[in-house]
């Protein structure tokens, strides 16, 4: 007879409970990873220098940028994150051209998209945090090479001006990729997991080998983007009404579409009276 230990039982269940409790509300999980993430490495900052040196080879500094085939690797997360930009915005030009017909997808996945690329990766990432933290980056401290005292996470200084270590741009442009999980059928949703997951540690431990970043701009860049892909999911699918629907968006995008065609079609009709005239004028002579 096979004997039930209450205590085990009493575990899975807080267990159950806790990781129900994290599905329904993964807004607050996301910010309790940031917080945490950040008071960890406010706590222990020395393990920032730590993991960067572990990448980090004397008088060849952080050898792994001058590799080819990691060079190349760095460059497939901007071109997919360009190529998924691109298509959102062909499919919403595609509408404003041809209002009369329905949209090549339902537009809030576009819009979805766009709007959580240029306010995570675009505004907050490189925008607010890496243009005024000024945080330097690792081969730019004096523990690898450069003239600059290493800083710690959230700590605002004037040691770089623009475009600095924290947080890390393409650890957010790669967890940005995620997003698209959420617009896809249920069924792909592990497929595409399964590649873009892998894809994201790829792309971003690549930069802190390089000496562009330090871990803890990756981790504090993936939580800071995925809190924010959270809160526009909620606002356009979750919330009740949502902020924007497919058929509002369809109608408005109609709309101003015909309202483009009107100012085509009276452009069209002013250019060739212009053009007659200047004939006429021509033939005259």
């Amino acid at each position: 007879m096979e004997r039930h230990n209450p205590a085990n039982h009493s575990q899975k269940s807080g267990l159950r409970k806790a990781g129900d409790w994290c599905v329904t509300h993964p807004i607050a999980v996301a910010s309790v990873y940031v917080g945490a993430v950040s008071l960890f490495f406010l706590a222990f900052p020395n393990i920032d220098l730590k993991v960067s040196n572990f990448f980090y080879f004397g008088e060849a500094g952080f050898a792994a940028q001058n590799e080819p085939f990691l060079r190349d690797v760095r460059h497939l997360g901007p071109f997919l994150v360009k190529v998924i930009a691109v298509v959102c915005v062909l499919i919403l030009v595609v509408k404003l051209m041809a209002p009369g017909r329905p949209p090549i997808l339902p537009l809030r996945k576009p819009v979805f998209l766009l709007t959580t690329l240029i306010l995570g990766p675009g505004i907050l990432v490189n925008t607010i945090l890496k243009d005024n933290w000024g945080r330097p980056r690792p081969r730019s401290v004096e523990e690898f090479g450069g003239d600059l005292p290493f800083q710690p996470v959230w700590k605002m200084t004037e040691y770089c001006d623009k475009n600095c270590s924290f947080v890390s741009g393409e650890a957010s442009a790669s967890i940005w990729l995620v997003s698209v999980v959420f617009l896809v059928p249920a069924s792909w949703r592990k497929a595409v997991l399964a590649f873009v997951l892998p894809l994201c540690l790829i792309l971003s431990a690549n930069r802190v080998a390089f000496g562009g970043h330090f871990f803890s701009d990756t981790l504090i860049s993936w939580g800071l983007t995925f809190l924010l892909i959270l809160i526009v999911y909620h606002l356009l699918y979750i919330k009740e009404p949502p902020l924007l629907t497919d058929r509002g968006l369809d109608e408005w995008f109609t709309v101003k579409g015909r309202k483009l065609q009107r100012l085509f079609q009276r452009l069209l009709v002013r250019l060739r009276r212009s053009l007659r005239g200047a004939v006429r004028i021509f033939s005259d002579r």
